[in-house]
């Protein structure tokens, strides 16, 4: 087995919950928070439903003292939340001491305020502050400015698989001696943007979505923003840190099928599983547990269930999706699920997936459905993209 890259720290905000403890509570609970949207205004907020954080911008800028001239997006609001709990997470009290980086993951970007300010913006310079926040490395650059990290900083952005990148980049730039310390993760908002396009595409649910379900009708999208501290060996053993769990294996391959869909047969998320595995020097009968992308979709749970049966055979670990409690949360979703793997293997529980009822026929999966403590070693975790940007990582015990 490869020890991988350690993770000395973690933060978290989603609909479940503020902190990493408040989302572990509301998993233990089987608590989810998918509800009508509340924070913004669209003819779909009485037709779909969301993983809202309820927190206004105005609360969320209260929480980390932003002066009233800031022009903060909702991602990068959120962003710095989680990043600023996994810093603190991990008893880090001089970021820059050793070589530190920052790699963030968005699709949304300063979506929420462009498209709320755009029009406007032309006769009146007052909020044009808020366009100039709109590309996606604005929320990256501003949580290394308030982390005060300089050393190298960098955005991701491969839709749903993008923190799972983000987390690999930053396990491999450890791995070859270019960085001591990075803090890796994703934040995305809800915006109209992305309501409006997820509903074109037709994959929205009206009601709770239904991971792996035969009956499932689609989607709830969601908001979050989670990060992880990865530290070299040599911070380990000089500042003998605790190690929260290890970053064992990791991949990222290419569907090459469809803009928006996933291939029948899961070729792309076969080949990210196996070569994971093999990057951790495992086998697939080591994987104890599977947290899966599991969006609720007709494609995604039905391809990514034949890619689960063609790696593992009739030997398939616990697996469930966590994205009934929380939504789909685009590009945070790598690092939010990252937080309840780590979460798993360190209080040996698998989560459960909420409102699953009938296995898909073609596949006959069935996922965990209560809360179920057993022994972890391995947690692996999928992320798939739009453009068949196909990500594996793999957690393993500390």
């Amino acid at each position: 087995m490869n020890k991988g890259v350690a993770i000395t720290g973690m933060g978290i905000i989603s609909s479940i919950g503020n902190t990493v403890e408040e989302n572990f509570q509301s998993l233990i609970d089987k608590t989810p928070k998918i509800s009508r949207i509340k924070n913004i205004e669209t003819i779909h907020k009485n037709h779909i439903k969301v993983g809202e954080i309820k927190a206004t911008n105005d609360e969320l800028v209260r929480i980390l003292d932003l002066p009233k001239s800031n022009n903060y997006s909702r991602t990068a609001l959120l962003g710095e939340i989680a990043a600023k709990e996994a810093v603190k997470n991990a008893k880090i009290t001089d970021i820059n001491i050793y070589k530190t980086g920052l790699i963030s993951a968005t699709s949304v970007g300063g979506m929420d305020k462009t498209e709320q300010y755009y029009y406007t913006q032309f006769e009146e310079s007052k909020n044009r502050k808020y366009i100039e926040s709109h590309p996606a490395g604005d929320a990256t650059t501003k949580i290394a400015n308030s982390l005060g990290i300089t050393k190298f900083v960098t955005t991701i952005s491969t839709a749903c698989s993008s923190s799972a990148n983000a987390i690999m980049l930053g396990s491999r730039m450890i791995k070859a001696g270019k960085l001591d310390r990075v803090i890796v993760g994703g934040s995305d908002c809800l915006s109209k943007f992305t309501i409006n396009g997820f509903k074109t595409l037709m994959i929205l649910s009206e009601t709770n979505c239904k991971p792996f379900d035969q009956n499932r009708t689609g989607l709830n999208l969601g908001e979050a923003a989670a990060f992880l501290v990865l530290e070299s060996d040599k911070i380990i053993e000089k500042e003998k840190k605790k190690v929260l769990a290890y970053i064992s294996g990791y991949a990222n391959t290419n569907d090459a099928f469809h803009q928006t869909a996933s291939s029948d047969n899961g070729e792309g998320a076969t080949l990210a599983m196996n070569q994971a595995i093999k990057i951790a020097n495992l086998i697939p009968q080591n994987i104890n547990y599977i947290n899966a992308h599991g969006t609720a979709t007709e494609n995604n749970d039905n391809s990514e269930s034949k890619a689960i049966l063609r790696v593992f055979d009739k030997k398939i670990p616990h697996l469930s999706s966590t994205k009934a409690y929380t939504g789909h949360t685009l590009a945070a979703a790598a690092a939010v699920e990252a937080v309840y793997s780590i979460l798993s293997l360190q209080k040996g529980i698998v989560f459960p997936n909420l409102n699953f009822e009938t296995p898909i026929a073609e596949s006959n999966i069935i996922p965990v459905t209560t809360v179920l403590h057993t022994k972890l070693n391995h947690v692996l975790s999928n992320s798939f993209g739009f453009g068949g940007n196909c990500s594996t990582l793999i957690f393993s015990k500390a």
